[in-house]
């Protein structure tokens, strides 16, 4: 970890801190993404810091989610994680610090009291806050032995700028900020205060996160600030807050548009991590007119200036189109390796590579190949699906026998040749060569879609093509 004196020789410094109360979801990757790629194109260091102060909700099998989801994408961070939850004395020792100097205060009201003070303010229409009652107040006042909390004394006049590397110049009066509590009752940190200290301790040099936590930056600087006149050297971060996604619709993304986890894309939808990190980094960030960006593309071109300021829409069908891209592109073994689980029964995974070069060329996920290459390990009698069983009919199991004695006496098993001894066939019997094909395509794969059928007839082998033949011209009428 960067010393507790902030960043090291001027070394760009992001983090990635998500809270493990769920999986690693689509935002958040995004969010991963554009902190490590900004490292990565400074030369700096991403950190991963685990948010985990939820005691209730964060759980050991969120956390695995999360750093399985970072590692498939690709985003190896520069240090061990940081957990919050096991640096809690220093969030109290800041706290302290605060309260010693004058920057922070004890206050001693009940529940019944700061209820009965928001019931006010919603009859006379205010806002919800705190209203500052022991800001002021000696500690002497209270009763001996009462509990209370520690609040940040945040300024009450003038107002703050924040030069935002996305959302440009944003100021907020600081009367409207509140003096919010930094030590509970039971004497814990809250959120607030331990973001900060992690974020200085860690040396953050920039905080990259989403737009909803604006409103946070303007309550956290006042902790930077006053820790900066206690000790030095507690600069304010370079803030870049990035907009949400939303759906297709334009409305918040939910599950029905896709905000799912990352393993949901990788496991049920069969995503290859290349395609979603493609697609991550186009959500909200552009350069040029360019949809397909390597990963060592976008290191090179990645910046904060060209992340938009308005909410992408998350889009199911572009990702899937992207997939199909990375899916032709993608070494034929891995990809074998890939389907080979999503099928049922025995896999020759040997003869699923060779088949990918023709199986690929229209695929969009993994489950889209599974089901391509199914034809290839069925087991006779082939299932044949509605469509299939209703072209073969009579005439068609007839003409399958012709074919398959035509094929038997061929010599060379190969696309060509099986190629030319077919459109000789069709040629004889003044037939088009889909009228051979289509129920070749039935007898051989028991359906009406797979891909060429000379491709077919290789990757089955002549024993097994001509079996399948056979079997389906020996019910002819």
């Amino acid at each position: 970890m960067a010393s507790e004196s902030g960043p090291i020789g001027g070394t760009i410094v992001t983090r990635f801190a998500p809270s493990p109360t769920g999986f690693l979801h689509i935002g958040g990757a995004r969010t991963a993404l554009f902190n490590w790629l900004f490292a990565r194109h400074n030369g700096g260091k991403a950190l991963l810091r685990i948010e985990d102060t939820d005691r209730k909700r964060s759980t050991q099998e969120a956390i695995d989610a999360i750093i399985d989801g970072l590692d498939w994408l690709g985003l190896d961070f520069d240090e061990d994680p940081v957990f919050q939850t096991e640096r809690g004395s220093r969030h109290v020792e800041v706290a302290e610090k605060l309260l010693a100097a004058g920057h922070a205060y004890k206050c001693f009201a009940t529940p019944e009291e700061l209820e009965e003070m928001r019931a006010a303010q919603r009859a006379a229409k205010q806002p919800l806050r705190y209203d500052g009652r022991w800001r002021h107040r000696d500690p002497s006042e209270a009763p001996l032995g009462a509990p209370f909390v520690v609040r940040l004394k945040a300024p009450d006049d003038g107002e703050t700028t924040i030069e935002d590397q996305v959302q440009g110049k944003v100021t907020v009066r600081n009367a409207e900020l509140d003096d919010y509590i930094i030590l509970r009752a039971d004497g814990t940190p809250t959120y607030m205060l331990a973001v900060v200290v992690d974020d200085h301790d860690m040396g953050v040099t920039h905080v990259i996160r989403g737009d909803d936590h604006l409103n946070n930056a303007f309550r956290q600087l006042p902790i930077y600030r006053a820790m900066d006149q206690i000790e030095g050297n507690w600069p304010d971060p370079i803030y870049a807050h990035i907009p949400l996604i939303h759906g297709s619709d334009g409305a918040k993304l939910s599950k029905r548009h896709g905000a799912l986890g990352v393993e949901a894309y990788r496991d049920e939808m069969g995503i290859l991590p290349e395609a979603l990190f493609n697609y991550l980094l186009r959500l909200g960030w552009g350069h040029g007119d360019r949809e397909e960006i390597t990963r060592d593309e976008a290191i090179a071109l990645f910046g904060l200036d060209h992340v938009g300021k308005s909410p992408s829409r998350f889009d199911l069908k572009k990702l899937e189109n992207l997939n199909g891209h990375y899916i032709r592109e993608a070494d034929d073994a891995r990809l074998a390796g890939l389907v080979a689980p999503r099928m049922a029964g025995e896999v020759d995974v040997g003869l699923l590579a060779q088949a990918m070069p023709v199986l690929k060329t229209r695929a969009r996920n993994m489950d889209e190949l599974a089901e391509g290459a199914a034809f290839l390990f069925k087991q006779r009698p082939l299932e044949l699906t509605e469509k299939a069983a209703n072209l073969l009919t009579d005439d068609a199991r007839q003409l399958l026998g012709v074919i398959s004695a035509r094929l038997k006496a061929e010599n060379h098993w190969t696309i060509e040749a099986l190629e030319a001894t077919t459109k000789a066939i069709a040629e004889e019997l003044e037939l088009g060569l889909g009228k051979l094909a289509q129920p070749m395509r039935a007898a051989l794969t028991g359906t009406t879609t797979s891909p060429g059928i000379f491709d077919v007839l290789v990757l089955l082998g002549r024993d097994e093509a001509l079996a399948r033949l056979d079997a389906q011209a020996a019910t002819a009428g």
